[in-house]
Formats: structure tokens, sequence, C-alpha cells
């Protein structure tokens, strides 16, 4: 998570609105604190740390690194330590007197309370081996976080002359961009994992064939969300990162094909580059013309 992950926000804009916290705001705050609460508990169950099965093991291993062509290496998941310390911070900062009533967080914090308790559905559907309903739920996880994300967008962090709010761009900017980047790639290893665990082929012609109409299409999604939000680094970051360790299980692991593992180390580029062009056109826009005649 970085602080310049967010848009550039408008100039002279007071960093949050203006008025007392209203009942409603409070109970936003109890909901997402709630909800908070479940989805940990359920991240405790799904690493194994509390109960007999972790996901990488339930429903006959469909979750393991070698499930399939589009499972990303182990490695990758580790970005869950990363997101959810940024949901911690987030928590923490939606409490702020200062946070309580911004229009971002009004506009968003209904709806992470539902990503929240989408999230530990997931992890007790994946431990139950309920993998199709595991597959809608993500779904719908993904879905929720792509509208969050949205919604920040149109509600960028606003700052006052003199005044740069750091804090805001990464606890919450940071942490739902990482988010939505890493869901977008597990919801195809999700979708991946059921197809085989059901009898869809693991290698294989037709196995590569699709996996590499999935990995352009994924690349291609990336380019979309780059610029219709703005170039969001933490997004193409976590892009990134779980394509690249698609490259690596197809190059290094089993099942291997490196068909496949070429086309997501490209495919990995591709948000990156997404994002770079974005904001370098941001950057352009924003610089001041030099008339004619001056140099």
């Amino acid at each position: 998570m970085t602080t310049s992950d967010a848009p550039p926000a408008p100039p002279a804009t007071a960093p949050t609105d203006r008025g007392r916290p209203t009942p409603a705001d409070r109970a936003r705050q109890v909901a997402v604190s709630v909800a908070y609460v479940a989805c940990v508990v359920g991240n405790l169950f799904g690493a194994g740390v509390v109960g007999p099965v972790e996901v990488s093991t339930a429903g006959n291993e469909a979750f393991a690194a070698d499930s399939s062509l589009l499972t990303p290496a182990g490695s990758a998941f580790s970005i869950w330590s990363v997101v959810y310390a940024g949901l911690t911070l987030h928590l923490v900062v939606q409490w702020l007197p200062s946070r309580a009533t911004a229009a971002r967080h009004r506009v968003t914090g209904w709806l992470v309370a539902a990503a929240a308790l989408l999230n530990a559905a997931w992890l007790t559907a994946s431990l139950q081996g309920y993998l199709w309903t595991s597959v809608v739920v993500i779904v719908a996880l993904l879905a929720v976080l792509v509208e969050i994300v949205r919604r920040l967008t149109r509600h960028p962090a606003g700052r006052a002359p003199g005044h740069r709010d750091r804090l805001e761009p990464l606890a919450v900017d940071g942490t739902f961009g990482l988010y939505v980047g890493w869901v977008g790639v597990a919801a195809v290893a999700n979708v991946a994992a059921a197809s085989t665990a059901h009898g869809a082929a693991r290698t294989g012609d037709v196995a590569v064939a699709v996996a590499v109409v999935v990995l352009v299409g994924v690349a291609l999604a990336a380019v979309v969300m780059a610029r219709a939000w703005g170039g969001r680094a933490a997004v193409a970051l976590a892009q990134a990162w779980g394509l690249a360790w698609v490259a690596y299980g197809r190059l290094a692991g089993d099942p291997e094909s490196p068909v496949v593992g070429l086309v997501a180390g490209v495919a990995a580029l591709v948000p990156l580059v997404a994002v770079g062009v974005v904001r370098r056109g941001h950057a352009a826009a924003a610089r001041p013309a030099v008339p004619r005649g001056e140099s």
C-alpha cells in the first residue's frame, strides 16, 4: 500500500466533511467493526490456527497450488497478511473523529461491512468443501470491492491548502486497492479449482487454451480498471503479484505449462504498464500549458 495510490484529489478541499456524527454514522462504524471481527475469526479458521482444517487442504485439496493451471503458487497467498493489516488500519481510521462524517466513509462503510461478511462466508464455504458456493461468494465479494473502489474514486480523499493527508490513502485507498486486485485473481483461481475438482481437465490442450484466454481476459480487465479508477497503484500491484505467482507455478511447479507460464508472466506486466500510462497522462494533463512562443 502506498500513500500515492489514490488518484489526485481536487485542490483546496477540506480533508473531511463538517458536522457532528449522526446515529447513522455510529451504526455504520459499529457494523464495520462487528463484520471485521467475524472476518478475522473466519480467517483464523481458514489459516488452520483454529480448527482442524485449513483452506489449502479443504475439499480434497481443491485449493492446493497444483489444483489447476490458474492457481497461483502457495507463496502468493501471503498477500492476505498485508490485506488484513490494511483492514485493521482501516478499522481504526474509520473510528477517528475526523473520519466519522467523511463522505467517502459514509458511502463505503456498509459495503465494507458486507465485504468482511462475504470474506467470512467464503472461508466457511471453502472449509466445508462447497466449492461452487465458494465461487458464488467470491464473485459477490469481488463485485462489492469493485463498487467500493468505484465510490472511493468518485469521492477522493480531500486535502486543504498546506495539508497532505497520508493516512487516508494508505488505510483506505491502498487497502481496498490491494484487496480488489488480489480477489480478482483469486476468483479466477477459485473457478478453476472448482472446475477441476468437478471433472474438468487439469492439463491438456483444452485446459491450456482456456487458461490462456482467461489470462488475456484478466489482463484486459486490469487495463479497464486502471483507466476507470485513475491508475491506482495498489490495484495493479496486487494483480501483478497474483499473476506472477501463476507464472511461477506453471514454469517451476506442478502442473507445468510453459505456455501458460509465459502468458501469465506477460499478463503480470500489463497492470503495471497500464497504471504507468494512465498516471503519466494525468501528470501531463495537470502541467500548465506553455504559451506559444515561450520555452
